[in-house]
C-alpha cells in the first residue's frame, strides 16, 4: 500500500496481514472444532472455565505496585514507575512515526460544526481513517478523543459514536447501535455541537480495519502473542498516539483534551488517561472493576475473545485495574456505572471505586474524581448519563 493510499474497509485485516494472523481457523473449521483430549484437559471449576485452583491464584495476587502498597512514597516517582511497568507489559513498542495527515475527505457542513475524514499514520504498521468534527468558529477548541466499545459488532467502530455521513450502509448499523445503547444519540455529534473538536478512529478489527468475526478474535490475539506483540498492547499504544495527534492539531487547545468511551471504550479512556500526558481528563461509562471480583464463574470476561483486547499478560502480578487508572491521578476523571450491569459485579465496582477514591484523596484532589452508579441502569450510556458527562466536561476542561 502506498504511503498515502486511502485505507480500504479490510486494509488492515487483509492488506496488512491480519488474515494471516487469524490463521484460517475460524468457526466451523476442523482446527476450531477439534475437542480437547482428556489427557490434555485442565481441571475446571464446576460450570466454569476457571481452573479449580483459581482461588489460590487469586490469593497470590497482591498488587504490590499499587499506590499505598508500593514502598514508593513520592507520588510522581510512583506514577513514573507504575506507568513504565504497564508499558513493559504492553508488548508493543513506542512509536514516533510521522502522522502525515490528509484532511478534507468527505467534508461537509453540519449544524454548528464541520465533518471531515482525516487519514493519518496511527502507527508504523499503517494508516487509518478517522472521523474528525470541528465546531464553527476560530478556536482553538477543547477536544474529545472518542473511543468506541466492543459489543461483538465489528462492521462499525468509530461509527458507533459519530454519525457516518459518508456511508449509508454503516449508517443503518450505527443508528441501530445508538438506539440500543445511547438513547438514539450520536455522542460525537452532540459534543461537536457543544464546541468540542472530536476525533474517532477504528480499533483493529472494526470498521475500516475489519470486520473480524467473534470467533476470529482469539486467533488474532494468540498469533500476535506468538509474534512477540499483543492485541491489547497495540490498541493501548494506538490510543495514546491518537491522543497526541488530536492534541497537536492547530484547531485544538492541547491543554484541554479529554478521552471518553463506553464499555471497552471506557477501559480505553481511563487507560489512555493513565498512559498519555496529552489527556487532561477522562470519562469512562461502564468499565471499572476489581480484577478478583470480576473473575467469577459466569462472568463474560472468562470467555476469552473480547477480553483479549483488554488483557496485558502478567500485569496483574503488579497492578489491579483501578491501580492502572490511578496513574492518571490527579487528573479529573468521571466513572459512570450501571447498578444492573451484568458484566460487572456490584462488589467489583465498589472495590474499584474505593481504591480510586483513596488515591485521589491522597493527592488532596478528591473533588477531581467523580464516581456515580445509576442503580436502575444496566450496560448502557443513556441520554441522562451523557448529559451528566457533558456538563462535567464543560466544568473541568
Amino acid at each position: 500500500m502506498a504511503a498515502h493510499e486511502p485505507v480500504g474497509r479490510r486494509a488492515f485485516v487483509v492488506g496488512a496481514g491480519t488474515a494471516a494472523l487469524l490463521g484460517g481457523a475460524t468457526a466451523g473449521s476442523a482446527e476450531a472444532a477439534a475437542p480437547l483430549t482428556a489427557a490434555a484437559a485442565t481441571p475446571l471449576a464446576p460450570g466454569a472455565t476457571l481452573p479449580d485452583f483459581h482461588p489460590l491464584l487469586k490469593d497470590e495476587l497482591r498488587f504490590p505496585l499499587a499506590w499505598g502498597t508500593s514502598p514508593i512514597r513520592d507520588f510522581r516517582t510512583w506514577r513514573r514507575v507504575a506507568r513504565a511497568k504497564v508499558e513493559e507489559h504492553l508488548f508493543a513498542g513506542r512509536d514516533d512515526t510521522p502522522y502525515e495527515p490528509e484532511f478534507g475527505g468527505q467534508r461537509i457542513e453540519d449544524d454548528g460544526f464541520t465533518r471531515e475524514l482525516v487519514t493519518f499514520s496511527l502507527s508504523r504498521y499503517g494508516r487509518v481513517r478517522g472521523a474528525l468534527l470541528t465546531p464553527h468558529g476560530s478556536g482553538p477548541f477543547p477536544a474529545v478523543l472518542l473511543l468506541h466499545d466492543h459489543g461483538a459488532r465489528f462492521d462499525i467502530g468509530k461509527e458507533k459514536l459519530v454519525r457516518p455521513w459518508y456511508d449509508d450502509t454503516r449508517l443503518a448499523s450505527a443508528r441501530a447501535w445508538a438506539d440500543r445503547y445511547f438513547s438514539g444519540r450520536f455522542v460525537g455529534d452532540d459534543l461537536a455541537r457543544r464546541g468540542y473538536v472530536v476525533l474517532a478512529v477504528d480499533a483493529l478489527g472494526w470498521g475500516d480495519r475489519g470486520p473480524v468475526t467473534y470467533e476470529e478474535q482469539q486467533a488474532l490475539a494468540s498469533n500476535l502473542y506468538h509474534l512477540g506483540s499483543s492485541l491489547a498492547g497495540l490498541m493501548a499504544r494506538e490510543d495514546v498516539r491518537a491522543a497526541a495527534f488530536l492534541a497537536g492539531l492547530d484547531r485544538v487547545d492541547r491543554r484541554r483534551v479529554a478521552a471518553l468511551g463506553f464499555s471497552m471504550g471506557a477501559f480505553r479512556a481511563w487507560q489512555t488517561a493513565a498512559l498519555s500526558d496529552d489527556i487532561a481528563a477522562a470519562v469512562s461509562a461502564c468499565w471499572m472493576t476489581g480484577l478478583k471480583e470480576v473473575m467469577v464463574p459466569g462472568n463474560n470476561i472468562l470467555r476469552g475473545q473480547s477480553s483479549y483486547y483488554m488483557l496485558h499478560p502478567g500485569l496483574a502480578r503488579y497492578l489491579d485495574f483501578p491501580d492502572v487508572a490511578s496513574i492518571g491521578a490527579p487528573k479529573p476523571m468521571l466513572f459512570l456505572d450501571g447498578g444492573q450491569d451484568a458484566l460487572f459485579t456490584s462488589e467489583g465496582i465498589r472495590v474499584a471505586h474505593e481504591k480510586l477514591r483513596a488515591v485521589w484523596r491522597s493527592r488532596h484532589a478528591g473533588e477531581r474524581l467523580r464516581l456515580r452508579t445509576w442503580p436502575e441502569l444496566g450496560h448502557v450510556f443513556t441520554a441522562p448519563m451523557q448529559d451528566d458527562a457533558f456538563t462535567w466536561l464543560d466544568a473541568v476542561l
